[in-house]
């Protein structure tokens, strides 16, 4: 499949700030040349300027332009399924609307509710997004529609299936290990043939999935060399249920399994013990934090000082839009910060600095791309979003502060990604979001309806026919 219908530009972006989160540090009206999707260079803009006289200038010098954003952790299978369920614990709400969800999903609704939500992420200046779809619909390889989805886009990404096939007490699992397996397959292949996505091996819970699988799975891993994508220490009620199947906690599990020889990024790790934190440091594996979804769900905090001082790699996700109800990274990266603040009561413990970072650099070092993006350096790859034009960022006493704490995204002017502009003047160039809107409202509707969701008060779209 080709990629978005857009060239590459060359182009020389100016800023009042040039945030670059690499070792240029903070360029004050600063610019950066870009060129065959590559940053050739960054500096000052009246130096650049002299020297490229001929090369077309975008920004009047009064906003920020920062690498883009990395979303470390989310899952586009609910892409169509936001406002349900927020005052269910993660169990009651993964039973409640995640599965009867899953069950239902297709390839369309993949690939149009990831265009739907790529709109959305763009406008937040996300660039590159780590995907885990879920699903069990034995009729569909619908993970595959992500990567369809993804591509018309022109984002950065990378997609994994969230398999798991152990069913509720008296239900039979909806697929065999030899059935999730092919579509494993599938889908490492379909994005092996995409221009800017990348396959990880998905593990929806390791409680979600029987021995048979888990053991399957870290077999392909090590023949395929395929990294992972998981959740680890999410909720309390985790840890519990895994003591008592296996007798000892996830964490410690997923090393015995051997889950942790490839690179492994893990959404949340909000209830890790001091041995937990010794085992993901001396294995690289990488946590995504998101603060959103753990508040909506109750989850907990995720002790986010505590695993970075370890050396661990912390990103920011904004996780799925069922249990964020939307996909605004600027939202996550605020209340990443503020979330830590609050809990510790220290305001201190966290600056914007850091939140930055995590936001762009870590994220990429945490997916293993941090050679490619996460910051403004040359010969990294052009994922830049440039933020001007609205009231929330035309004070710049402090221009890091004031976009991780006052950002939002009425006020991203500008996004590319691999060097090909996907939003300009604050629009998405490559979707429409109005016809975007109205091709998903019936898909919405149909999946309410079939999945038993409408009919059990989640959702109040069944029957309706506008």
């Amino acid at each position: 499949m080709s990629g978005p219908p857009l060239a590459r530009e060359e182009v020389l972006i100016r800023a009042a700030w040039v945030l670059t989160v690499g070792p240029e540090g903070d360029v004050p009206d600063g610019a950066v040349h870009v060129r065959d999707g590559r940053i050739v260079s960054v500096g000052p803009y009246e130096a650049l300027r002299a020297a490229l006289p001929g090369v077309p200038v975008t920004g009047d010098g009064t906003g920020l332009l920062i690498p883009g954003f990395v979303n470390t952790h989310t899952h586009l299978s609910e892409a169509l399924a936001t406002g349900m369920g927020s005052e269910l614990t993660l169990f009651e709400w993964g039973a409640g609307i995640v599965g009867p969800l899953g069950s239902v999903l297709t390839e369309e609704d993949a690939r149009e509710g990831t265009r739907l939500r790529a709109v959305e992420m763009l406008l937040s200046g996300v660039t590159t997004v780590n995907d885990m779809f879920v699903h069990c619909n034995p009729d569909a390889y619908a993970s595959l529609g992500v990567v369809a989805g993804l591509e018309s886009a022109g984002m950065r990404g990378v997609v994994s299936f969230g398999a798991e096939d152990i069913a509720a007490p008296g239900e039979p699992a909806w697929a065999d290990v030899t059935r999730i397996m092919a579509e494993q397959e599938a889908l490492a292949q379909s994005a092996s043939d995409a221009e800017l996505i990348v396959y990880r091996y998905g593990v929806g819970t390791l409680l979600g999935q029987s021995d048979e699988l888990l053991e399957a799975g870290v077999d392909a891993c090590r023949s395929h060399g395929w990294a992972v994508h998981t959740h680890l220490a999410e909720v309390r009620e985790e840890l519990v249920a895994a003591t008592q199947r296996w007798g000892v906690r996830t964490i410690p599990h997923a090393l015995r399994l051997g889950l942790f020889e490839r690179p492994l990024i893990a959404g949340h790790g909000v209830w890790v013990t001091e041995p937990d934190i010794d085992i993901l440091a001396s294995h690289d594996v990488a946590i995504a934090h998101n603060p959103v979804a753990n508040m909506i769900l109750g989850s907990g905090v995720c002790p986010v000082p505590r695993l970075r001082k370890a050396g661990i790699a912390v990103g920011i996700g904004t996780d799925g839009a069922a249990s964020n109800d939307g996909q605004d990274m600027l939202q996550a990266v605020k209340m990443a910060a503020l979330l830590q603040k609050v809990h510790t009561l220290d305001p201190s413990v966290i600056d914007a600095s850091d939140v930055l970072r995590m936001a762009t650099l870590d994220g990429a070092r945490a997916l293993g791309l941090d050679h490619l993006v996460g910051s403004i350096e040359p010969g990294k790859r052009a994922d830049l979003v440039l933020l001007q034009d609205s009231v929330c960022v035309s004070v710049l006493h402090d221009p890091c502060g004031q976009l991780v704490y006052g950002a939002s995204p009425r006020s991203v002017r500008e996004v590319w990604v691999d060097g090909r502009n996907l939003v300009s003047d604050h629009a998405c160039t490559v979707i429409d979001e109005r016809e975007q809107i109205e091709v998903c409202r019936p898909l919405t509707r149909r999946i309410a309806e079939t999945s038993g969701l409408a009919s059990a008060g989640f959702s109040r779209l069944g029957g309706r026919t506008t």
